[in-house]
């Protein structure tokens, strides 16, 4: 790309970003100036001027980094081994066992405490 080139498409994404600023705005006056309305038919409008804010963010350099960021995620996302349901719930099972041995083990020790804080005191 040329330095013309570069600079037109950062004039335009600024252009775009307005526009995108404006479509938000246009939703948020619009379901005030409809508010007499049934909330279906607003709640369709908003998510149609959201879906179009979408897009056009996404043609920016700044939306395309991060619909590159959500693709990669998503392919870490497959590449992630999740456990077995035997394997949580024997997971599950010692954290439990962990929860409540330290349970007990704090209640005794406040009972301890406070029979001896009590003998102290009198």
């Amino acid at each position: 790309m040329t330095a013309n080139t570069e600079e037109k498409v950062y004039r335009l994404d600024a252009l775009k970003w307005v526009l995108v600023f404006a479509v938000v705005a246009a939703g948020v006056v619009g379901n005030s100036h409809f508010s007499a309305e049934s909330i279906l038919y607003r709640a369709l409008g908003l998510m149609v001027l959201a879906a179009l804010a979408i897009a056009i963010a996404l043609q920016t350099a700044k939306g395309a980094a991060i619909s590159e960021v959500v693709r990669g995620s998503l392919v870490e996302l497959r590449k992630v081994v999740w456990p077995t349901r035997q394997e949580t719930n024997q997971t599950t099972l010692i954290v439990l066992l962990v929860v409540f041995v330290t349970a007990v083990i704090l209640w005794l020790l406040d009972t301890l405490f406070g029979f001896v804080a009590s003998s102290i005191i009198g």
